[in-house]
């Protein structure tokens, strides 16, 4: 969901994912000729419905058949690390609504093999667009080509590695570049998603934080940041998809979840059957609210993932674990704990999610009076990811029950 890639930088960043299927641009917008090939529309079509083994595949005909082009190699690169992603459970903003992302310790399961073919990428797409741009300074296509690259290895940095220092070196140098698109071709819009989350990322980061990793002195605009993703989500041609997922997580992190559901219900007309989009519609509702509604967002949800084929691989540990969320804010206990021990018994959960899940399981269990259940589950979760932050709770947990306030 994003080049969740720019967004992610920051650790904010869940979703994303880039439109070269809906290509009617502005006759004044310029892009990339390829984002017009019917071979890359058809490659993104599978992308946005999260069928990530035929995006990959269609995406490495597209590399092969354009050697030497950074923008074929980087678009390999962003379907390859969207898809680590979404195997690691890190495309659900919920991990990104608020800044326990930044300050927390987290689990993830790194694939060093994945990784290294996914570095590998990035440094082949840099490698490209530098031999192009040393032969023509004023190439946007090969400047923005470089600047999506090293946003996307921004992301797997700040969201896999958490490297949050080396991961905003990286976004300053790829926005970096996409300003100086936009200074050559103001209509190039599509550079204004990398410019757009950078400003707003930065606007919005705790100072603390930005003493941390070194970058106390660096000013952002969250204004900025949103008017440039509103004009690329108007306008954009490659990048407008992502554009509207990064507004719909912004402004959930603002508090504006009306206007986020507005945004999200027009991502699902166009792609109806991407899970990510009905889980963030179920997300909001829960975060508005709503309550039963979202409970019943969930379940539905649930329910169309089980029908075979309906999605191409639908991540049901996500909605079972916002489903515990909705009960819970309804003070079900009892369901609530249920629907989170689904999430943590599904078979390709992530670890961090789990560790997450068996916790708040547990203290559901405490709020019932179920000490013994809660303590199983406490320990289950110490034992997923005992370097965690939510272990540290589940460990002050086992000495201490939960009590609802």
């Amino acid at each position: 969901m994003a080049r969740l890639t720019q967004t992610c930088f920051a650790g904010i960043l869940a979703l994303l994912i880039a439109s070269a299927s809906s290509c009617r641009a502005d006759a004044r917008v310029h892009t990339n000729a390829l984002n017009f090939d019917p071979k890359v529309r058809e490659a993104y079509h599978s992308f946005y419905l999260l069928d990530y083994p035929a995006a990959v595949q269609r995406f490495e005909r597209i590399h092969a058949e354009h050697p030497g082009d950074p923008y074929a190699t980087t678009m390999l690169l962003e379907v390859m690390i969207f898809q680590e992603l979404y195997r690691q459970d890190l495309l659900d903003t919920t991990f990104y609504a608020n800044d326990g992302f930044l300050t927390g310790k987290h689990a993830t399961n790194e694939d060093a093999k994945k990784r290294d073919e996914i570095f590998a990428l990035a440094d082949e797409a840099v490698r490209e667009a530098d031999w192009r741009v040393s032969k023509n300074g004023n190439d946007v296509d090969a400047l923005f080509a470089r600047g999506w690259a090293r946003s996307l290895r921004c992301t797997y940095v700040a969201m896999v590695e958490r490297g949050f220092g080396a991961g905003f070196r990286l976004a300053g140098k790829a926005k970096d570049d996409c300003e100086r698109v936009l200074k050559i071709d103001p209509n190039y819009v599509d550079a204004k998603l990398v410019v757009g989350v950078y400003e707003y990322v930065v606007g919005a980061l705790p100072f603390p934080f930005k003493i941390l990793i070194g970058f106390a002195g660096i000013t952002g605009s969250k204004s900025k940041g949103m008017e440039l993703l509103r004009d690329d989500a108007a306008r954009g041609v490659a990048t407008k998809v992502d554009a509207s997922t990064v507004i719909a997580l912004f402004l959930r992190r603002e508090g504006k979840y009306t206007d986020a559901i507005q945004v999200v219900l027009g991502l699902k007309q166009q792609y109806p059957r991407d899970f990510l989009f009905c889980l963030e519609e179920a997300n909001l509702r829960k975060d508005d609210g709503q309550g039963m509604k979202a409970v019943d967002a969930y379940r539905a949800l649930i329910a169309d993932g089980q029908k075979p084929g309906y999605f191409a691989e639908a991540r049901l540990e996500l909605a079972y674990f916002g489903l515990g969320d909705a009960l819970r804010g309804q003070r079900h206990y009892g369901e609530a704990a249920q629907a989170y021990e689904m999430a943590a018994a599904e078979k390709n959960v992530g670890t961090e999610l789990k560790v997450r899940t068996l916790l708040d399981a547990g203290e559901c269990h405490d709020a019932l009076g179920e000490r013994e259940q809660a303590v199983k589950d406490y320990q289950a979760a110490i034992d997923a990811g005992p370097n965690t932050s939510r272990a540290d709770t589940a460990r002050k947990r086992l000495k201490s029950p939960y009590k609802v306030n």
